[in-house]
């Protein structure tokens, strides 16, 4: 598995100064995709709808609106 592309504009495009530290989304070569993002896991699994549930591997991830929007277009319909 790789990171393909980048989905959406780099941080530096969001206004981050020194492009570390920021959320991102990028595609996977098998057709998935890896978020980089704030591990919320803690403060809101215990806010999870009960039709909702996550594994021990899986965390809760906070990736900012500015992030999502901007990856809009490049997320692929199908």
């Amino acid at each position: 598995m790789k990171i393909v592309r980048r989905i959406g504009v780099p941080p530096r495009a969001r206004g981050s100064l020194s492009g570390q530290n920021c959320p991102d989304l990028f595609e996977l070569s098998d057709g998935n995709f890896a978020v980089i993002g704030t591990d919320a896991t803690a403060a809101l699994d215990g806010e999870l709808p009960a039709d909702a549930s996550r594994g021990d591997y899986e965390r809760i991830v906070i990736v900012s609106r500015e992030t999502l929007i901007r990856a809009k277009a490049d997320i692929p319909d199908a």
